[in-house]
């Protein structure tokens, strides 16, 4: 049996000709522009056969009769018993002009072709796209209702299934898919459409939030998804049938999933968060369309919501589409298919596989340069504080990845043995003596920076101080609160001011800010230290927000306890499980690469939104760790070296459960 077709290079295209010529003798024609006929390779390949039984056809969608020169027409004779057209563009935000030129212009083009080559039978893939925003049950037998056309891809699909229908004297049938995601069987797709446009939002709900938090989502109309396999299956079935011409067959679910289901089911597939309250889009449909129209033009409204769909990885008009009304009956497909054991699988069967292949192959991160080399190479990087802990282990993976790492640190010869320590390992690094507590030596050595390198493209505002002192033992210790904002707060400021007009200046630049888990969960005896990050942590947001047009980045990192010299003094953090210094340091590199808003543990951020939703809860909590573990030898004046005291079962149990918050 001979076949034609067009879009066989196609995400279904190249499945549905391969299903075909598991017909014996089969062989199947298939129209190819000139340029990639030397590149077929890949599908010879996946079909498993030569051009013997694959037979390319040199043409143009867009041209009379495709371009296809008289003597390859000659050559397909009147052999061709099934011409399946499923070349069209499928981008809900392709330009109208080349969407009316391909699937209006090119399906009249290719009814003519088949017309000439006198084929038997003419296939039309559709979508239920041409419906439109029918309002109710669209059938299969229903053409002329479709309504609320005034998308481009909508109007095209409905134009180019009105030409099959009026012009083309072939016997035809049309097919009208739903949403088609990936294989049921392999997960395997080829791009990212649909429901695969929430998957980026769900990978960081999961990133963010343990998976048995209940969050908040949106609720809409059904949408309907169907895997690749079944439209394959249910095609090649169908066509071959006696008796069928001149209708419309849906290949659809007959039981679709409302928007928030359908995201749940993706979330449990991926771990993530599942959506337990949602809010119907519906609600906002009273505000009139003028209206909506007139707000989305203004400007600051604009540019919100173009930032907000980009942050969460989402086409500017994907929520005009949240409350499709359509449903579609698929009577007569149900009927063709009855006992043939083809049918569409339930979604939570296949889900994990759908997502398992996004992950492995179409996740947008796969296709940037997330290497830490790709983002530091050749660049000043100022990291204040790398002559210990978090500081020296983010500089020697800065260095190490090819950055020019400058520093900062008040001892000098704990700095010297640091650079000695780099230079041992072939690794450079620049070093400034200087005590940022001091404004007048901040200013003085942050200016020497500049002058010796020029411009620092990114500033890690590493050094600090910590104090582990309840207020109540703290009340004649009123130093402890000004030293601590002396370095943490107004230090930091210092340097950022410092090199932020040069930043300006070339109109890119990345200030990371090493900030506290304590802010996020207003740790009890870390008053001083909390606060002076607090401050930090506002004033990093105010400058975001007027920076957020001249292409600086502004990170706070909520960093879990660490170990490092800081922490030495309280010996009770010996039995804290803690992260270490190389690990705080790849949560620093990993911001310097995704140069994120903040980043958190998901600790951090469930103490914030307890703090938020129930802080009197939030409280108790905090007050029992308070009460739990003792002051440290210092604070309670004890003397120095005493043995720690062994933990309790209490506080190992405690420690366990809260792993990185401040004790």
């Amino acid at each position: 049996m001979q076949y034609f077709i067009t879009g066989a290079s196609g995400f279904i295209g190249k499945r549905l000709v391969r299903k075909l010529l598991e017909r014996d003798d089969s062989i199947v024609y298939f129209l190819v522009r000139e340029a990639e006929r030397e590149a077929l390779g890949g599908l010879y390949e996946f079909w498993g056969c030569d051009r013997n039984r694959a037979v390319p056809v040199v043409g143009d969608l867009t041209q009379p009769l495709l371009g296809v020169a008289a003597v390859d027409r000659k050559k397909l004779g009147k052999k061709t018993t099934h011409f399946f057209h499923l070349a069209a563009i499928y981008d809900l935000s392709a330009d109208a002009e080349i969407q009316l030129k391909v699937n209006v212009d090119g399906t009249r083009n290719t009814v003519q072709f088949a017309e000439a080559i006198g084929a038997k039978h003419f296939h039309l893939f559709s979508s239920i796209a041409s419906a439109g925003l029918f309002e109710g049950l669209f059938r299969e037998d229903m053409f002329e209702e479709a309504e609320g056309l005034d998308h481009p891809y909508f109007r095209t699909k409905h134009d180019s299934e009105g030409i099959v229908r009026r012009e083309c004297s072939i016997p035809w049938r049309i097919f009208r898919p739903a949403l088609v995601v990936g294989d049921s069987q392999t997960g395997e797709m080829d791009k990212i459409d649909g429901p695969y446009y929430f998957f980026k939002l769900i990978q960081k709900m999961r990133k963010l939030l343990p998976s048995w938090m209940p969050t908040v989502g949106i609720e809409g109309g059904r949408i309907n998804v169907v895997p690749v396999d079944f439209v394959v299956n249910a095609v090649d079935h169908i066509a071959h049938l006696k008796g069928e011409d001149g209708k419309c067959f849906h290949l659809v679910d007959p039981t679709p999933m409302r928007v928030g289901d359908l995201l749940n089911t993706f979330a449990r597939a991926a771990h993530a968060p599942e959506m337990t309250m949602r809010i119907n889009a519906a609600l906002f449909s009273f505000i009139p369309r003028h209206m909506r129209k007139g707000l989305l033009a203004l400007t600051p409204v604009r540019r919100i919501r173009h930032a907000v769909m980009k942050d969460l990885g989402l086409p500017d008009d994907m929520f005009r589409f949240v409350n499709y009304p359509t449903r579609f009956d698929c009577r007569e497909t149900t009927r063709v298919l009855k006992g043939t054991g083809i049918a569409v699988p339930p979604l939570d069967n296949y889900a994990w596989r759908l997502w398992d292949y996004w992950e492995r192959h179409l996740d947008p991160d796969l296709f940037i340069d997330c290497s830490l080399r790709g983002q530091v190479e050749g660049k000043v990087v100022l990291v204040t504080g790398a002559s210990s802990g978090i500081g020296k282990a983010t500089a020697w993976k800065l260095a190490e990845a090819g950055a020019h790492v400058v520093t900062i640190a008040r001892d000098a010869e704990q700095l010297a043995e640091v650079v000695r320590e780099f230079e041992a390992a072939g690794l450079k690094l620049h070093a400034y003596v200087g005590d940022l507590a001091d404004m007048a030596s901040a200013e003085a050595v942050t200016q020497q920076v500049l002058a010796e390198h020029g411009v620092v493209d990114i500033l890690i505002n590493n050094a600090g101080r910590s104090i582990r002192r309840a207020i109540e033992t703290s009340f004649d210790r009123f130093h402890d609160f000004e030293r601590t904002m002396q370095l943490n707060y107004f230090g930091a400021l210092k340097v950022s001011m410092g090199v932020l007009p040069k930043m300006v200046e070339q109109k890119r630049g990345h200030i990371i800010n090493i900030s506290s888990i304590g802010v996020l969960t207003n740790a009890p005896r870390f008053s001083a230290y909390v606060a002076s990050k607090s401050a930090l942590d506002a004033w990093t947001r105010c400058a975001a927000s007027e920076f957020a047009d001249r292409g600086i980045y502004f990170t706070t990192i909520n960093m879990p306890l660490v170990k490092t010299p800081m922490i030495a003094p309280t010996k009770l953090y010996d039995q804290v499980p803690t992260l270490t210094p190389e690990e705080a340091a790849a949560l620093i590199c990993d911001a310097v690469i995704h140069r994120p808003v903040r980043v958190a543990t998901r600790l951090g951020i469930t103490g914030q939104v307890l703090h938020a939703l129930v802080p009197r809860v939030a409280q108790i909590i905090m007050n029992t760790t308070f009460r739990m573990f003792p002051d440290s030898s210092a604070a309670k004046k004890k003397e120095a070296g005493l043995l720690p005291e062994i933990p309790s079962a209490d506080q190992v149990a405690f420690q366990q459960f809260m792993r990185g918050i401040y004790f």
